[in-house]
């Protein structure tokens, strides 16, 4: 049996925001949009080299406006994960990406946390200098 994980729900205020957030901040490719309705769309970006892919959900309603940038909780809700850390760190502070915490070398790599542009928490990871 051969299972993966295809996309990560992610809910947000506004689709051209978030596809302009992950495609220009993060160097996301924009995999599909496409319409459903006049207010729905169906909308997937990736990082680079990825399968797995965040589905961009936008929220409808109280209850999942309310969940926008904090569907965790304030814990940390997604990983991403690079082959050069230094490269993409910099590349996302120049772009303005806000880092909640300095970057530190643990056990399985050297790791940061950022902020998406809803204040949805991320683990940047990558590979332990050596």
């Amino acid at each position: 049996m051969k299972q993966q994980i295809a996309h990560i729900a992610l809910v947000v205020g506004d689709y051209d925001e978030a596809i302009k957030f992950y495609t220009e901040k993060l160097n996301f490719i924009l995999v599909e949009d496409i319409k459903q309705t006049e207010a729905k769309r169906w909308v997937v970006v990736s990082p680079q080299g990825s399968e797995c892919s965040l589905l961009l959900a936008k929220g409808v309603g109280d209850e999942q406006l309310n969940r926008v940038g904090n569907q965790t909780g304030g814990r940390v809700f997604l990983f991403l994960k690079t082959d050069d850390f230094w490269r993409d760190y910099n590349s996302m502070k120049e772009k303005g990406v806000t880092f909640i915490r300095e970057p530190k070398d643990e056990s399985y790599g050297t790791v940061t946390v950022f902020a998406d542009l809803y204040g949805n928490l991320w683990d940047l990871i990558g590979p332990l200098k050596k």
